[in-house]
């Protein structure tokens, strides 16, 4: 039984001024060693329709694109808001160019996932990791010099256009349209630290950290409340 004094009861008993925001990979999605394999369990499915019934706003903010991310969650009756929220701001589909040419000659295996507006390197399978991240710097390093930004998350450097877009602006975003100013973001990787970011001002704001070893320690230093993992995290969602 959850306290009813805490920040999670207290946003549950108002579901009708309230947000509901998650990260995707590592979140509600177990991670698995290619992203295409990805899924949400369908446990997590069914809990996240009664949510969607419930709440004014529950919504997916993910790297992936919105299409990619609607497809391994599976429940239409959420919003979707692909590549850490580059397609709020048009300056970001400017960058094509840089991006077709970074991906063309770095020739890296397995080939780069492009997206509308960004490129990831994944290199959670290969066979040593240290050359890797090595041959990544490089690409890393090709990509400034293009006037790129670059950014590592779990097993991925990610090539993103320099614009000011992020999870932070897709979260105030999605919640002033909606007045809302009760919110819960839950994530697990740099990009998150963006989102809790996004909740500061709110009258009430519940920051979650999905720790693990190989996401950062500042996410999980920024997070009113920690949790060991996707399983975990479904159970304090449940509290809701």
């Amino acid at each position: 039984m959850v306290d009813s004094a805490t920040p999670v009861a207290l946003l549950a008993a108002r579901p009708e001024a309230a947000g509901v925001l998650l990260d995707v990979d590592g979140t509600i999605a177990p991670i698995v060693d290619r992203p295409e394999d990805a899924a949400v369990p369908e446990e997590t499915r069914s809990l996240l329709r009664d949510l969607s019934r419930r709440y004014v706003l529950v919504a997916c903010i993910s790297g992936r694109t919105e299409a990619d991310a609607r497809r391994v969650v599976g429940v239409g009756e959420l919003v979707y808001i692909g590549e850490h929220g580059m397609g709020f701001d048009p300056r970001a589909e400017e960058w094509g160019d840089e991006l077709d040419q970074l991906v063309a000659d770095s020739g890296w295996q397995p080939e780069p996932e492009r997206k509308q507006y960004s490129a990831a390197f994944h290199y959670r399978t290969a066979d040593d990791e240290r050359a890797a991240v090595e041959s990544l710097r490089g690409i890393e390093h090709k990509a400034l010099e293009l006037g790129l930004r670059a950014r590592w998350g779990r097993k991925v450097l990610e090539i993103l256009p320099p614009v000011a877009a992020n999870k932070g602006t897709a979260v105030r975003s999605l919640l002033a349209e909606r007045g809302l100013r009760r919110a819960l973001y839950a994530g697990d990787d740099s990009t998150d630290l963006e989102a809790f970011r996004g909740l500061d001002g709110l009258e009430l704001a519940v920051r979650v950290a999905v720790v693990s070893t190989e996401g950062p320690s500042e996410l999980g230093q920024a997070a009113d409340l920690l949790v060991g993992s996707t399983d975990a995290l479904v159970a304090l969602l449940r509290q809701l």
